[in-house]
């Protein structure tokens, strides 16, 4: 009995030794934990606690960014761009030859584009539909003319960066998805990609998952659906050259991914996890040095007190991935995005 347990615990060191991370090619950065915008999508300008990402919390990381061998950077928050940190951030990752993107709602993109020109290789901003819709999802006066206007600052100073939009698909823009792709073309942005919208996890600065009511402000009722099936074969059909060439993110599947989202949400079939590599492939580290495997999953570690390379292969961390079945779990099966991360 002795041999045996001392066996089965060989197996189970084994077995969560196959699940260490050596190489993680893409880390996630909260710049900032409050935002310039209050989308009922979205809880976290809500926030009470306003913390920055300070390059003296980053410089230790670096040498263990470079031994995982990460190659792609991506700063969220909140709005990134309300860390004036940030351009110091960016230049001490700018001679490793990281690829460094940014998430915002380019609300500040005209204010600070001197340095946004400069520090970012790719800007991912928020578009939530046409400039009406838009701007009553944001709920900032005029917040559409501000992107046009701060897309075209930074292009006049660097016209090879690229740009694209990203909408979260819900109630409000489900059947303007094709005028969305219109509003990319006319704000100047290089492509255009979208995603459902999340109410059933904990993210976003949601201490609960949101109640019933919130849930019908976002998502589609049963009511809803036949319209956005109709606006989804609507945007294949008039949109295939943009499919075709990459402008629209998306394949088919994916795009067809959104209404059978919805459908789940509603109970109509059951929910598909998506194809997904982000606990292997990548982390997500918070302003307080948090670090999860995504944005959905609990944390693993925290970078201030154990270093990437530890929080990453902490105990938890290693028990979390070495459990992980992605097609049976229900976060990853009800998950509205998906990193399939291809070197």
């Amino acid at each position: 009995m002795k041999e045996q347990a001392t066996l089965t615990q060989i197996s189970r060191a084994t077995s969560l030794e196959a699940h260490r991370i050596s190489q993680l090619p893409v880390i996630v950065l909260h710049a900032h934990t409050s935002c310039n915008c209050r989308c009922v999508m979205c809880d976290i300008w809500k926030t009470s606690e306003v913390r920055s990402l300070r390059p003296a919390d980053l410089e230790p990381h670096i040498e263990s960014f470079r031994r995982l061998g990460v190659r792609w950077i991506v700063f969220t928050g909140g709005e990134p761009l309300l860390n004036a940190a940030l351009p110091v951030v960016c230049a001490l990752l700018r001679p490793y030859g990281f690829r460094i993107t940014v998430l915002t709602t380019g609300l500040l993109l005209k204010k600070y584009a001197p340095s946004v020109a400069v520090s970012f290789d790719e800007i991912i901003v928020s578009l939530d539909g046409p400039e009406s819709i838009h701007n009553s999802i944001r709920r900032v006066e005029n917040a559409f003319g501000l992107i046009k206007e701060g897309i075209a600052a930074v292009r006049q100073l660097n016209p090879a960066i690229r740009m694209t939009g990203r909408t979260t698909v819900q109630r409000a823009n489900c059947f303007y998805l094709r005028e969305t792709v219109a509003a990319a073309k006319q704000l100047g942005l290089d492509g255009i990609s979208f995603l459902a919208a999340d109410v059933q996890s904990e993210a976003f600065n949601r201490s609960l998952v949101l109640p019933a009511e919130r849930q019908s402000e976002i998502a589609l009722s049963i009511a809803d659906l036949p319209a956005l099936e109709t606006e989804l074969r609507g945007l294949i059909r008039d949109c295939s050259d943009d499919i075709r060439t990459g402008y629209i993110a998306e394949s088919l599947e994916k795009l067809n991914r959104i209404l059978a989202h919805f459908r789940a949400h509603l109970g109509l079939n059951a929910p598909l996890a998506p194809v997904c590599n982000a606990p292997w492939t990548s982390a997500v580290i918070e302003t307080d040095g948090t670090v999860r495997p995504c944005f959905f999953h609990p944390p693993v570690g925290n970078v201030r007190q154990q270093g990437l390379e530890g929080a990453i292969n902490s105990d938890r961390a290693l028990r979390f991935r070495s459990a992980l079945d992605i097609e049976s779990d229900e976060i990853c099966r009800r998950c509205v995005c998906s990193l399939n991360y291809r070197s």
